[in-house]
């Protein structure tokens, strides 16, 4: 294995990139809700009938979390580029991995 991909911080680079990925690729079927919200409502409808359902709203707790993880990423990123960083790295993103999933498990609660 490559001496990078042992550092700790390979994990926060990669989930950082996946999930831009995944966000991404929510991004169509957010659109196309939308839409439906202007050019369909009995769709919509339907469509929001069906995401009351327990493990869509799993789902979204994991869409909560991609975000929280992104965007806690990218301001990691810009300290990382724009701050002195000190030996504290592993433990900053450690806290960002742990906000980003306590903001979801925020979320999660009050969806159910």
């Amino acid at each position: 294995m490559r001496p990078h991909r042992q550092h700790p911080l390979w994990f926060a680079f990669i989930l950082h990139r996946l999930s831009g990925l995944a966000l991404a690729l929510f991004l169509p079927l957010h659109f196309y809700v939308m839409a439906l919200a202007l050019n369909a409502p009995e769709k919509l409808d339907g469509f929001l009938h069906w995401a009351e359902a327990p493990l869509v709203k799993f789902a979204e707790f994991g869409l909560v979390f991609l975000l929280a993880v992104h965007i806690f990423g990218g301001l990691r990123l810009l300290a990382l580029e724009l701050l002195p960083w000190s030996g504290r790295q592993k433990t900053l993103a450690a806290t960002a991995v742990s906000l980003s999933f306590l903001l979801s498990v925020g979320f999660f609660l009050r969806a159910i």
